[in-house]
């Protein structure tokens, strides 16, 4: 059962757990996902965002079109806020500052599903501020703002500056100190398209690391 955090007629928010794919990939062996799980509860249930396959955290789904219709528009027009938390590799200086990663993305098209940092790629800006050093491992805890929404932005940011997401596979292979992808989306913020209601919703990582 997926833990669902809120539900009206109108959209549903939820915790996506770390290992599970955020819609059902090719092939026979990929059809399970958050949204087939969903759905044999809500039916109705459509995508509006994604999370990486080993990414957790919150997400939203719409329950009928005109609200998957609304959401999008709100993601498109950065009016939802999505905040995430990782474990990076290093230490980067501990403070309330924001710092910014501005470079453009793009696929990796001899090495998909992997994304690069072109010149010719899409505008890409991550925020991110470092909370605190971890007291045994080379690490620092991360508080990351996404103001665009590319594939893989987070992970191919913090790898472009020397500080990689533990647990990384893909871009990190040899910092593995972590039995997943330290990486959580762990607040999401907008107002109800509907209701015109704020709403806030937090989710702490369960992770030990």
């Amino acid at each position: 059962m997926l833990p669902v955090l809120f539900a009206d007629e109108h959209l549903l928010v939820l915790n996506k757990p770390a290992g599970v794919l955020s819609v059902p990939g090719r092939g026979p062996d990929k059809q399970d996902c958050v949204l087939s799980r969903l759905q044999n509860s809500h039916p109705e249930a459509l995508v509006v965002h994604r999370l990486d396959m080993a990414t957790s955290g919150l997400m939203v789904f719409a329950l009928h079109a005109d609200s998957q219709r609304q959401l999008s528009m709100m993601f498109a027009a950065r009016d939802i806020e999505k905040k995430y938390t990782a474990w990076v590799h290093g230490r980067l200086p501990v403070g309330d500052s924001w710092h910014a990663i501005d470079q453009p993305l793009m696929a990796d098209w001899p090495n998909r599903p992997l994304q690069k940092i072109d010149a010719q790629g899409k505008p890409s800006v991550t925020l991110w501020r470092c909370m605190q050093h971890h007291a045994q491992q080379h690490a620092s805890l991360l508080q990351l703002m996404p103001l665009t929404g590319r594939s893989h932005q987070l992970r191919v940011h913090l790898q472009s500056i020397g500080h990689p997401i533990y647990g990384d596979a893909l871009y990190a292979p040899l910092v593995q100190n972590a039995n997943r992808l330290m990486l959580h989306a762990c607040e999401l913020g907008f107002t109800h398209p509907y209701t015109q209601q704020a709403w806030q919703w937090h989710s702490p990582p369960e992770w030990s690391f």
